[in-house]
């Protein structure tokens, strides 16, 4: 009864039938927006659904010589829908189609595969030489580190427990039986070996890895004082073998995988420090810039560490547990780091002509 007495209002009878003016008023616009442009939506959909079912003999040469343009006018419609409130169906189709769009005109067209040829066919040994001086401020912090854990333990045997945890150490302290540390050096799986330590290093090296690269956006600071830490471990456990006249084996031992891994480290620091000095030195750039500018090169560098710590984890699951011989040991080791040395010198000419 109200409702009825309030539509006998001429104010509230014009209101009532308002709304659904507007609704249709709209949906007049929406319609007439749609067939002056849906020619080209529809020719731009059909040379795109081409593109993706790999099958560019179809298009023709003035549908493909046009693609940039019909591009263009999808996104001004998709503008110009969402900046008039067009309805939802119409700005969702747009959004699908220009997304669709977009990729085939400006998305990678480089496979997986063809990425890791370039990458591994001289981008990554490109990168690792372009951060030549980082590399080298980083070998110098490694080596110091293993002084100064070699000192500090040769001087004080306390330091030892303080650098090594004693999970990872498991009876290989100073002053150990020399038989005790030379059967821990066993390939064997039943013996009492360095698996422990193995483990942890392989483990912690990786953390470190990561750690090293993160933390190089802090002017690099933390990046060298991890560099130290770590190798001051290795330097302690170094010279509990030297100690007891194990040092050969211990590093034959060692280097089966840890060239490899090792080498991984430098190369994620050197990439964290390359970060750190460009944002301390950036020059006449902002030091976001900088960061950024390096940043791409860094993060090359670091893809590549990460295939050196699998390689790595591979030679000490498995090639190290098999061979027993010292010799044979520091043979694979020495291979090893002969053959990274060679392949970041050796891509340079291929490097060079991908440019």
């Amino acid at each position: 009864m109200a409702l009825d007495y309030l539509r006998k209002i001429p104010w509230f009878r014009q209101a009532e039938i308002a709304p659904s003016a507007e609704i249709e008023a709209a949906s007049l616009r929406s319609d007439r927006f749609r067939l002056e442009r849906e020619v080209d939506w529809q020719r731009l959909e059909r040379i795109v659904t081409a593109l993706e079912k790999g099958r560019p003999g179809r298009i023709s040469d003035d549908d493909l010589l046009d693609l940039p343009v019909l591009y263009r006018k999808a996104t001004s419609s998709l503008a110009v829908a969402r900046e008039t409130s067009l309805d939802a169906a119409a700005i969702a189709y747009l959004e699908a189609l220009v997304r669709r769009a977009w990729f085939q005109i400006y998305g990678p067209r480089e496979t997986l595969t063809g990425w890791m040829r370039t990458f591994l066919g001289g981008g990554w040994s490109r990168a690792v030489r372009a951060i030549w001086l980082d590399i080298c401020i980083a070998l110098f912090f490694m080596v110091a580190g293993t002084v100064v854990g070699w000192l500090l333990v040769s001087r004080e045997p306390d330091w030892f427990y303080s650098l090594v945890p004693g999970a990872m150490a498991d009876g290989r302290v100073p002053g150990a039986d020399p038989e005790v540390l030379r059967q821990s050096l066993d390939p064997t799986a039943d013996a009492n070996g360095l698996s422990v330590f193995a483990t942890y290093l392989f483990s912690n090296n990786t953390g470190v890895a990561i750690l090293a690269f993160a933390l190089g956006f802090a002017f690099g600071i933390p990046t060298l004082l991890l560099l130290i830490s770590n190798m001051a471990l290795l330097g302690a456990m170094l010279f509990v073998f030297v100690e007891a006249g194990l040092g050969y084996e211990f590093v034959a031992w060692l280097s089966v995988h840890g060239t490899t891994e090792l080498g991984a480290i430098l190369l994620a620091g050197a990439a964290g420090i390359h970060v750190g000095r460009s944002m301390a030195f950036p020059g006449q750039r902002t030091v976001l810039a900088a960061a950024q500018g390096a940043g791409v090169n860094a993060a090359q560098v670091m893809a590549g560490a990460t295939v050196m710590l699998v390689v790595a984890g591979l030679l000490e699951g498995f090639v190290r547990q098999l061979v027993g011989d010292p010799s044979a040991r520091l043979a694979i080791g020495g291979v090893m780091l002969a053959f990274w040395c060679l392949y970041f010198a050796g891509m340079r000419r291929r490097g060079r002509q991908a440019e």
